[in-house]
């Protein structure tokens, strides 16, 4: 237990961290930030972005969390999927791989995806700037 209590903690965290990434922006500083309503583990369940990557041959997450978050009213549910993968750093253990996205359950969630998609879409396509070295 010493070992997984941590472990689980920082995943959570970053969990955590995913979900504010998604929420920067919206709305939730105005009334005291965004909290988190509840949560429910679903390690049996599959999401359907998890089982549409099983379909081409990547290995299935080990856990799905939904959690469901308030932005000054308005409640949001998040689907978490878990997958574990190989460290870039020899000797360091498994790593964490976390998919976090709003569901697709009402207009906000679909809004919030399509905006990231368009917005990785646009941003990949925009020349990055050149950095000259330091004369």
């Amino acid at each position: 237990m010493k070992t997984i209590v941590p472990i689980h903690n920082a995943v959570n965290e970053r969990a955590w961290a995913e979900v504010m990434k998604w929420e920067a922006g919206r709305g939730g500083e105005t009334c005291g930030g965004v909290k988190l309503v509840n949560f429910k583990g679903r390690p049996d369940e599959k999401s359907i972005r998890a089982r549409w990557k099983m379909l081409l041959g990547y290995s299935a997450p080990f856990d799905r969390h939904d959690w469901v978050v308030d932005r000054c009213g308005l409640q949001m549910r998040y689907i978490i999927d878990f997958y574990t993968g190989k460290s870039q750093h020899p000797g360091s253990g498994p790593a964490f791989f976390l998919d976090v996205r709003p569901a697709l359950d009402n207009w906000e969630g679909v809004k919030m995806r399509t905006q990231h998609f368009w917005g990785k879409l646009f941003s990949a396509a925009k020349p990055q700037p050149v950095l000259k070295p330091p004369s």
